[in-house]
This record gives structure tokens, C-alpha cells and sequence, in this order.
């Protein structure tokens, strides 16, 4: 099962917006989803690609957020879907747009040779508001999490030179069943299945944080989801 890297994207934090305007999805605000293309080979480090970064460290990046990865297919679907062609390769804001592939047939624990680098996927990228703010879609981030096009984030194994066109060669796939289309199904689904949540959270190489937080779903009894309100519209309210 090989995969195609198209594109590769990094960016750092900026400050765009109106500090007066009315229209709160025109309000300023920072982020690092405005990432750039990026030519030739690029370095893939434990925690991200030179020159990446993260506007709010508090929920993105790190060992395991190290580097995120959408399908390139997932853009024909919301260009369709949404009538906005501004929605291409990079928007989501992430590192790598691969080829070939979805949700559903990428799984946890998949592990990747691409260049030098080995990756491995640790968890869904959980959607929130500001893929939303930056297309003027107030519901994008339902829209994304709703429809399981979310896309997914890696660890790295072993550091090393990645560029575009090279192809992702899969050397292991411990748990095909834990697909990321599966994750989000469990995670995020209105009515909590416990037995489906305990199964996944005993999956070793779901990110931890992941498998915290469905720890303590499972500690309250699964009987009522979680508000996501404050993740999925924040200050675009």
C-alpha cells in the first residue's frame, strides 16, 4: 500500500484580521494555518518540519502532533460541496497532502518510510474553529468532523529529508481495524458506545492524549457527549 506525498507545507503563527469589525469571522486573530509550499527537501524533525510552528500550543503540536496530513482527494469534496475554490492543497493547514488516500483507508498505528523518515499515525485531527474563520464557513468544523474528513497526524520514528513527489512505502500496519474514519466515528459520535470507546483506548499506539480523554468518557459512563461548542465555533460566534 503505497501513498503519494503531492505537496508539503510550512508556516508560522500571524496576526490577520480587523480588530474592530463587527462580524466576529472578521475580528483579528492568530494562527499558523496559513502555511506556504514548500520546494526541494525539507527536514522532518520529532516535533514538526523546519520552519513549521503552531499558533496555540496548548492543542496542536508536539511529539505527537508532530506533523499533520490531509487527502488531496478530501478538496475535490469541498470545493464541490461548498462552491469555494480557495479551498485547495495547504488550506486545512496541514504539513503533508497525500495522495490516494482517506480516512478510511488510513489507520492508527500505520507506519510509514517516506524519504529518510519513518512516520507512524498517532490520531484524527479533532476540527476546530479556525479552518472555519479562514474560508467564512461559520459550520466548517462540523462539516469536516461530521463527514469524517478531518485528516490525521503522525509521530516520527526516525528523523530525516522528506520532499514532494516521493512516495509513502507502508512497512507496518498493526491495527487496520482502528481506520481514522473508525476513530471518528467513536469519538464523535451523539449517542457514546462504550464497549467500541474502551476498545479503542486500549489501542497502545493512539496518542495518549487521545486515549486519556476516552478514559475519562468511559469513567462517567459514555452517557452524554461532550460540548464542543467552544472547539468547534469559539470566538467565530
Amino acid at each position: 500500500m503505497d501513498f503519494l506525498l503531492k505537496q508539503v507545507f510550512v508556516g508560522l503563527p500571524k496576526t490577520v484580521g480587523n480588530k474592530e469589525a463587527v462580524n466576529p469571522m472578521e475580528r483579528e486573530w492568530t494562527s499558523a494555518i496559513f502555511k506556504e509550499p514548500v520546494e526541494g527537501s525539507i527536514w522532518v524533525g520529532k516535533t514538526g518540519l523546519t520552519g513549521d510552528g503552531q499558533g496555540d500550543l496548548k492543542h496542536h503540536g508536539g511529539p505527537e502532533k508532530a506533523v499533520f496530513a490531509y487527502s488531496f482527494e478530501n478538496y475535490r469534496y469541498w470545493q464541490e460541496e461548498l462552491g469555494i475554490k480557495e479551498i485547495s492543497s495547504g488550506g486545512m493547514g496541514e504539513n503533508l497532502v497525500m495522495g490516494n488516500v482517506n480516512e478510511e483507508t488510513i489507520a492508527i498505528g500505520d507506519t510509514f518510510q517516506i524519504g529518510e523518515a519513518v512516520i507512524q499515525v498517532s490520531q484524527p485531527r479533532q476540527p476546530c474553529w479556525k479552518p472555519a474563520r479562514r474560508f467564512k464557513v461559520k459550520n466548517l468544523a462540523l462539516l469536516l468532523q461530521n463527514t469524517g474528513r478531518t485528516g490525521w497526524y503522525f509521530r516520527v520514528l526516525n528523523e530525516g529529508y522528506v520532499e514532494e513527489g516521493q512516495t509513502f512505502t507502508l512497512v507496518d500496519r498493526p491495527y487496520p481495524q482502528w481506520t481514522i474514519q473508525k476513530c471518528n466515528q467513536i469519538i464523535h459520535a451523539r449517542q457514546q458506545n462504550l464497549v467500541e470507546m474502551r476498545e479503542l483506548a486500549c489501542c497502545e499506539l493512539l496518542a495518549p492524549g487521545m486515549r486519556t480523554t476516552l478514559e475519562k468518557r468511559i469513567e462517567k459512563g459514555g452517557t452524554k457527549s461532550p460540548d464542543i461548542s467552544d472547539r468547534v465555533f469559539g470566538p467565530n460566534e
